[in-house]
C-alpha cells in the first residue's frame, strides 16, 4: 500500500478511545472500529430500512445498507487516491446511517416532530448515540469504543446546544474547526451515492423518465457519451453505462478539487487539515451539475405524489407509535424500560428510531389498530 500522507489520519495521532483496550492483533486500530460496527445490530437493521422507497416495494431498490456499502466503496477508492487512511472512511462510511429511522427521512421528521419539547431528533446524533451508548455487545463498557476519529465522522452535523453537551466529540463545531479529510471525503461520497442510485431506482419505479432526465445537464451529457461509445444500446443497460460514467465523473472530480484546494491551503498536517476551510469539495462546474441534479429529483421524485403517499402514511405510524410509547411506557422492552428514569421520551425515541419499517409498521397494526383486518 502507497504511505499515507502526512495530513491522513494514523494511529499514531489518533485521539484514541473512551475506554482504554489492549491493541488488536493483525489488523490496526481503525478496522476494528470497521469491523465492531459491521457486526453490530444496528447494522443489521439497515436491511429493512428505507432509502427512497419502503423496503416491501420492491427487492431491487436500495436499502440503508446497500446505501451504506456504495457510500463505503466510494470513500475507500476516493481515500486511496488521496493516501488517507482507507479503513477510517469505510467505517465512518459505514456507520454514518446507523441511527436512521425507519421510512428514511419522512420517519425523521417525524420523530422529529414528536421530540420538539424534549430536545428533538437528529438522525447524526442518534447515530453516534448508538455506537457511543446503545449498543450492548461488550461486557466492558456500551457502546462500541470507537476511535475518536470515527466518532466525530460520524457526527457530520451538530447545534451549539447539542454540541457543548457533548464534550470533546462536539468540541469543533464551538472552535469552527474541521474534521478529518477522510470524514470530509466520506460526506461528499454519500451525496454522490444517494444522487446516483436515486435516479436508478426513480427510473426502476417509474416515477421519472429518461425523457425528463434529459433535461438535466450532467445526465444528458453522459446518456449522449455512453449512447455514442454504445450504438443502439438501450434499456438497462444503458443507465447503468450513464449512471456509472457519473459517479466516475463525480468522484474524479472530488479527488482532483480536494487535491487542488490541498495544495494551495498549504496543508501538511492533520492540525493543518482541522484548521484549513473545507478542502473535500467539487469544482465549481461539477458542482452546478450536482446542484441541478438534487433540484429535479427533489421536484419530481422525492415530492413525487406516490411518494408523498407513503411518507404521509410513515409519518402518523411514528406519530401513533410515539404517542402509544409515551402514554403506557411499561409497553416498552425491559431494557428500553430502564432507560425511562433518565428521560421518557428519549428512551421512547431509541425504540422507535432503532426499528425496521417492517417491524414499525407490525407494531402500529398490533398496538395501535388490533382490529384492522
Amino acid at each position: 500500500m502507497e504511505q499515507l500522507a502526512a495530513y491522513a489520519v494514523t494511529e499514531a495521532v489518533s485521539r484514541g478511545r473512551l475506554h482504554s483496550e489492549p491493541a488488536p492483533e493483525n489488523r490496526g486500530e481503525f478496522q476494528r472500529d470497521r469491523d465492531r460496527i459491521i457486526h453490530s445490530t444496528a447494522f443489521r437493521r439497515l436491511e429493512y430500512k428505507t432509502q427512497v422507497f419502503i423496503n416491501h416495494e420492491g427487492d431491487l431498490f436500495r436499502t440503508r445498507l446497500t446505501h451504506s456499502l456504495e457510500v463505503a466503496q466510494l470513500s475507500r477508492d476516493m481515500a486511496r487516491a488521496l493516501r488517507l487512511n482507507e479503513d477510517l472512511a469505510e467505517a465512518i462510511a459505514l456507520a454514518h446511517d446507523l441511527g436512521h429511522t425507519p421510512f428514511g427521512h419522512a420517519g425523521q421528521e417525524a420523530l422529529n416532530a414528536c421530540m420538539k419539547e424534549y430536545g428533538g431528533f437528529e438522525h447524526n446524533l442518534q447515530s453516534l448515540r448508538i455506537v457511543d451508548m446503545l449498543e450492548e455487545r461488550y461486557a466492558a463498557f456500551d457502546g462500541l469504543n470507537l476511535m475518536h476519529e470515527t466518532r466525530e465522522g460520524i457526527l457530520k452535523h451538530c447545534s451549539l446546544a447539542n454540541a457543548r453537551a457533548l464534550g470533546e466529540i462536539g468540541r469543533r463545531f464551538i472552535d469552527d474547526t474541521r474534521p478529518s479529510l477522510e470524514a470530509q471525503i466520506v460526506n461528499l461520497a454519500d451525496e454522490i451515492a444517494y444522487s446516483n442510485h436515486d435516479v436508478d431506482d426513480g427510473l426502476r419505479s417509474r416515477l421519472i423518465t429518461l425523457e425528463q432526465l434529459d433535461t438535466v445537464a450532467i445526465f444528458a451529457q453522459y446518456r449522449r457519451e455512453a449512447g455514442t461509445h454504445w450504438p443502439g444500446l438501450g434499456g438497462r443497460r444503458l443507465i447503468h453505462e450513464t449512471i456509472r460514467r457519473m459517479i466516475n465523473a463525480m468522484a474524479l472530480d472530488l479527488v482532483a478539487r480536494t487535491r487542488a484546494n490541498i495544495v494551495a491551503a498549504g496543508v501538511e498536517t492533520l492540525d493543518d487539515v482541522r484548521h484549513a476551510p473545507a478542502l473535500a469539495a467539487y469544482s465549481g462546474e461539477l458542482g452546478a451539475k450536482l446542484r441541478e441534479l438534487k433540484t429535479f429529483l427533489y421536484e419530481n421524485l422525492y415530492r413525487h405524489e406516490r411518494v408523498l403517499h407513503v411518507m404521509g402514511m410513515s409519518q402518523r405510524i411514528i406519530a401513533k407509535l410515539f404517542a402509544t410509547y409515551m402514554a403506557d411506557p411499561g409497553l416498552l422492552p425491559p431494557r428500553h424500560q430502564e432507560r425511562v428514569a433518565a428521560g421518557k421520551a428519549r428512551a421512547v425515541a431509541d425504540y422507535i428510531a432503532g426499528m425496521t419499517d417492517r417491524y414499525a409498521a407490525e407494531e402500529h397494526r398490533r398496538l395501535c389498530a388490533p382490529n384492522a383486518s
